[in-house]
């Protein structure tokens, strides 16, 4: 190992602590600048002293001069030493860091996160496993997705350059993609809207993210279902808002309980109510717009599930029938493609703005361009409408199934609740059984069981259970439901 002397004043220094290993796999340069940025860093090597010349350092440790130049210059761009033509390099005079006890480990980031942040990490929403899906509320069959077929409008896009797809650009969404969205809903669904109004987004969460953003200020009221979905709940306290409960009770929204409130918002799902799968009455639907209308409060329809409906006709969206333009209307193909598509969509009442557009840049937001063309071109070519009618049908089997089955095998633990509509159905819990104690025993069992409880935020909750069947073929149905059964035994 080579001792290098470097000079401060009329004072040697001894650098004996660089050492270059011939066989390591990292580049010689590499080394040498790490190790002289570390000596730096400790101290060894202080402010305003100076390194050896490159010609000496390569000479004394055997190594080509351009690797010196390398890690000199790399030390200067980070700004550990200083060049000037005709002198030597010279450390540079960094502050020094404030000395503090050292700490064991890695810090714990959720003691350090914001007010904000702890309404997010402490939210109580849990996410999916790959492990585990059987139960998995909200979760598409994948394995009946036509990946092949997909693959090959993906790859289209890829194959041919354009910088319609690939670029920083179409903020509110690729244009074709936000065409063939507005037709789709406004024939499905009864949506009144032109491609002008719709914003593609992220996903439905990005959706409400960028909404609780845009139309809310922190300390505003927001009239939310009760018990409703905890990804919207997020949303919302993340924004600072006050929640207030709109309750849900035997398929009723009781809109004639609301008292004095006069909210900034309300946050439903009448299509398919999440948790509890009711479907809003028109008789209330003309009531809830009436009160928006007098309160002044927008709504913000998530249309959840509305595609699978089982034992009724489908219901159009509350938004067709709001005459005044209070409402913005979510939708997704998270739960009509696959989830990892990530491509969400509102409809405003008025054409999207570039300043709206820029926010939903800014918020990150946007879906990638060139899957937003892919799934254009998905929907142009019949695809999306054939996939949907085949799942419709299939799920309809499944649930019809599912719940004759749950019903004869865990009709002493449970008892249905909803009415037939959405990937998952929910049931009330006979006894005086706790749901968080059913499910934490049902994970051990590699069951993915979500407690009904967790969706009430303001009264005392419901004990029941959200059981996804979506998933699950008949065979598999039977060992889910077997298992279960045994949980409950085991807690008997």
């Amino acid at each position: 190992m080579a001792k290098t002397r470097t000079n401060i004043g009329d004072h040697e220094v001894v650098i004996d602590m660089v050492y270059i290993e011939e066989r390591s796999g990292t580049p010689r340069y590499q080394q040498l600048y790490e190790q002289l940025r570390a000596l730096i860093r400790r101290g060894t090597l202080r402010a305003g002293m100076c390194l050896p010349s490159s010609r000496a350092l390569s000479r004394d440790l055997g190594i080509a001069r351009n690797t010196v130049i390398t890690a000199y210059g790399q030390l200067e761009t980070e700004g550990y030493i200083e060049t000037s033509l005709g002198s030597l390099a010279r450390v540079t005079n960094l502050p020094s860091l404030e000395t503090a006890t050292p700490q064991t480990g890695q810090i714990d980031l959720v003691d350090h996160i914001s007010v904000r942040g702890h309404s997010l990490a402490y939210q109580n929403h849990a996410p999916g496993s790959p492990r585990i899906n059987f139960f998995q509320p909200g979760m598409p069959d994948m394995r009946e997705f036509p990946f092949p077929l997909w693959r090959r409008f993906v790859n289209e896009q890829l194959k041919y350059y354009s910088e319609d797809v690939f670029g920083y650009h179409s903020f509110s969404g690729f244009q074709p993609l936000r065409e063939e969205i507005a037709s789709y809903v406004e024939t499905a669904r009864s949506v009144r809207c032109s491609p002008e109004q719709i914003l593609v987004t992220n996903g439905a969460q990005s959706a409400m993210i960028l909404i609780a953003q845009l139309f809310t200020d922190p300390g505003d009221d927001i009239l939310f279902e009760e018990p409703g979905y905890t990804g919207a709940q997020g949303a919302f306290l993340a924004a600072g808002t006050k929640l207030r409960p709109l309750h849900v009770r035997d398929g009723e929204w009781q809109i004639n309980k609301l008292g004095k409130i006069r909210p900034k918002l309300i946050y439903l799902t009448p299509s398919c109510q999440f948790p509890l799968g009711q479907t809003m009455r028109m008789e209330q639907r003309l009531k809830l717009i009436n009160y928006s209308m007098n309160c002044g409060a927008w709504i913000l329809e998530d249309d959840f599930d509305s595609e699978y409906r089982f034992l009724t006709k489908p219901v159009p969206a509350l938004q067709g029938i709001a005459q005044n333009d209070c409402t913005l209307y979510i939708g997704t193909f998270s739960k009509t493609l696959f989830p990892a598509l990530r491509i969400g969509f509102v409809a405003f009442p008025g054409p999207v703005t570039d300043e709206i557009g820029k926010a939903n840049f800014l918020l990150g937001n946007t879906a990638p361009l060139f899957l937003q063309s892919a799934l254009a071109e998905f929907i142009k070519h019949g695809h999306f409408a054939k996939h949907l009618r085949r799942m419709k049908r299939i799920y309809g089997n499944r649930r019809t199934m599912f719940t004759d089955l749950v019903q004869r095998k865990l009709g002493k633990w449970l008892e249905p609740l909803d009415a037939g509509s959405g990937l998952q159905t929910a049931w009330r819990l006979r006894g005086n059984y706790s749901d968080s104690e059913v499910c934490y025993k049902a994970i051990e069992n590699d069951l993915r069981v979500t407690p009904l409880s967790i969706h009430y935020l303001h009264s005392p909750p419901t004990q029941g259970l959200i059981l996804g069947y979506a998933t699950m073929d008949e065979g598999e149905a039977e060992r889910a439901v077997g298992q279960l059964r045994c949980v409950f035994q085991q807690l008997e």
